[in-house]
């Protein structure tokens, strides 16, 4: 048989074997091809080009490489071990290892060339997709049109080039390394078998137990109030990763053993079929992956997290647009706000126009505040705050000696907590007014600009307004004390054009719809390019745990022989399969899912104002497509077991 004929025949068997590597591979060219394709597309030029994007898609690009090579290096690890034996026959029938690496090189490069070839193609028909995709979720209004650049394939072929060669480098240290011996002997590591589960493997599970409860716990204590200073939240936010990720590694090293071993024990042995290939497989199984596992768990749970803060945010876009200016322009200057006001009647623009006077007061509202960071760039007991006058809100009237807050950002209502009840102090430069304080209000009634950023603004009686407007103290000294909101009936687009025209970026006037297309601009570049990677990291991952699986499978066909002679079906076989994927899959999952919700629980106020819709979607759109590589495992281990016997 000519060497040709034999590379040939080796690609065949390959390709019906590893036909997701084949998969993930043209994915991942394809991927990263249109990543860079869309860098450098005229549309997403930082000087001529309507979305300012250029720059996150560089980042990603690299970001997509060190997924992609960690990948391929990694599963041509585990391809190079399960053809061991058809490594060590080739020495055998006198090939030396110059040759035998010849030959495996020249498979790699076919392998390689034709899947860069289709990756290439397909990159460059969905770049157009992709295109359209961040054109959608930005709010630009365009046609997207399909542009090949040399530079982009120049670069795809350098990057993909340079994996090949350490792949290569790869299999070259490990032919030269082993004998023909050690070739028929290569396991997997996961084939170790252990029988007894000891007293300090148990102490292991516990332990990894202990730490990522312990970590739950210190996410959600970690913006309570309760940590003071920097130093410690920094401190913090470490001890939670530490022990997040080392419990993660002791739960696969010994959580999984210890709680299967209580099952296995509270049914004194007696395991049925489903349980003696589920349970039993995994007990031991997931202790020797237990590395792999808690690396794809991590970046799993980071995936997550960052994929649904980036959709928090963009989730929250209109609300977030609301909160930092409340009408569709703010103008803080009654002149210019009288000007702009004529230039829409000139342009038969129909608008409603609400004036708001405020003024800004020493406080105190210690007896009102619940927890707040120690640290805090303000003290409860002296600070400052803009009052306003309820006859000037619509939706607010207080008594004389109450007082109500509004204009709470998000971010500043999940640093702070307020009581439902109790007194707070406004001293001007000679006298000091007691409140009773009856509770916030989730209405915006100023830009938050306007209000330090989001921290409230005290509602009182008109009379209390008009002493303290006659007793202000001048050390608080204030650029602004009127604020002017317009909201337009008609036309929006024409009254924000002429908005810009009349004001472009003066400081203080503010145009809702500018800011919410800022924001969703970049917003939704964001969600496209951490989704995209999450989708990346997710079909790496998820071949990977397939890869497993396959070659587990291969290592238990000889058991399923014995099953089956014994006379069990293939359905009761693949009942006890379907468990062990369920488990094998889905261990890693809710593992992952759980440290990504206390992760975004912690601190998600921070990115918008909405969090179960958009996290669940993101969760459960994550796990939907995790599972398919679980089906596609029942179905190898099908043919494995119906080929048994």
């Amino acid at each position: 048989m000519k060497i040709s004929q034999l590379i040939y025949r080796n690609l065949r068997k390959n390709l019906k074997m590893y036909y997701l590597y084949v998969f993930a591979l043209i994915f991942s060219v394809a991927l990263y091809f249109a990543f860079v394709t869309l860098q450098y597309d005229p549309s997403m030029d930082p000087a001529k080009g309507t979305i300012k994007g250029a720059a996150g898609l560089k980042v990603a690009s690299v970001l997509l490489i060190a997924i992609v090579g960690v990948f391929l290096l990694y599963a041509n690890s585990l391809f190079i071990k399960r053809r061991s034996k058809e490594i060590g026959l080739f020495q055998l029938v006198g090939f030396t290892k110059g040759k035998i690496f010849q030959i495996l090189t020249l498979e790699n490069l076919a392998l390689y060339v034709g899947s860069m070839v289709a990756g290439i193609f397909l990159g460059f028909a969905s770049s157009k997709l992709f295109l359209m995709v961040i054109m959608q979720l930005t709010g630009i209004e365009g046609v997207a049109q399909l542009h090949f650049s040399s530079a982009a394939l120049s670069q795809t072929v350098l990057v993909f080039a340079i994996i090949y060669c350490l792949i290569m480098l790869m299999n070259f240290i490990f032919i030269k390394r082993q004998t023909i011996l050690a070739l028929f002997q290569v396991k997997s590591a996961a084939e170790v078998n252990i029988k007894k589960l000891s007293f300090f493997q148990m102490g292991i599970g516990i332990l990894g137990l202990a730490l990522i409860i312990l970590g739950y716990y210190l996410s959600t204590i970690l913006f309570s109030g309760d940590l003071t200073g920097n130093a410690q939240m920094l401190t913090t936010m470490f001890a939670i990763l530490g022990s997040v990720i080392l419990g993660t590694y002791l739960f696969y090293k010994g959580s999984i053993s210890f709680i299967f071993f209580l099952i296995r024990k509270k049914k004194n042995g007696y395991l049925s079929i489903k349980e003696v290939l589920s349970l039993s497989s995994i007990m031991f199984r997931m202790k020797s992956n237990a590395l792999l596992l808690t690396v794809i768990t991590t970046v799993s749970a980071l995936a997550i997290g960052l994929a649904s803060l980036s959709y928090i945010s963009y989730y929250s876009v209109e609300k977030t647009a609301v909160q930092q200016v409340p009408n569709d322009f703010g103008i803080p200057n009654e002149e210019h706000a009288q000007q702009f006001q004529q230039t829409l009647e000139q342009h038969n623009i129909d608008f409603a126009t609400t004036k708001i006077n405020f003024i800004q007061m020493h406080a105190n509202i210690s007896d009102i505040l619940g927890s707040y960071p120690k640290d805090a760039p303000f003290n409860p007991g002296v600070t400052t705050m803009i009052v306003v006058s309820d006859a000037d809100i619509e939706k607010v009237d207080v008594a004389e000696d109450e007082t109500v807050f509004v204009n709470a950002g998000s971010a500043l209502e999940g640093l702070l907590s307020f009581k439902d009840k109790g007194k707070i102090t406004l001293t001007g430069k000679n006298n000091t007014i007691r409140l009773q304080y009856k509770g916030l209000k989730e209405i915006q009634v100023l830009p938050s600009i306007t209000t330090n950023g989001g921290f409230p603004a005290a509602v009182v009686d008109e009379a209390n307004y008009q002493k303290m407007t006659n007793d202000l103290d001048p050390s608080i000294k204030r650029e602004y004390s009127t604020y002017v909101g317009i909201d337009v009936q008609n036309n929006v687009n024409q009254a924000n054009d002429l908005f810009q025209q009349a004001f472009g970026e003066k400081p203080g006037h503010r145009s809702q719809l500018k800011l919410r297309t800022l924001l969703k601009e970049n917003m939704g570049l964001t969600i496209f390019i951490v989704g995209f990677l999450g989708l990346a990291f997710l079909v790496t991952s998820g071949c990977i745990l397939y890869f497993k699986q396959m070659t587990e499978s291969e290592e238990e066909k000889p058991n399923y022989t014995i099953l089956r002679k014994l006379g069990f079906t293939q359905a009761d076989l693949l009942k006890g399969i379907r468990v062990k994927q369920t488990l094998n899959f889905g261990i890693p999952l809710v593992v992952g899912l759980a440290h990504s919700y206390f992760a975004v629980k912690s601190g998600w106020f921070m990115f918008g104002t909405e969090l179960w819709t958009p996290m669940i979607a993101v969760m459960v759109l994550y796990a939907a497509l995790y599972s398919i590589f679980g089906m596609l495992s029942v179905l190898y281990y099908k043919k494995i077991i119906k080929a048994s016997l």
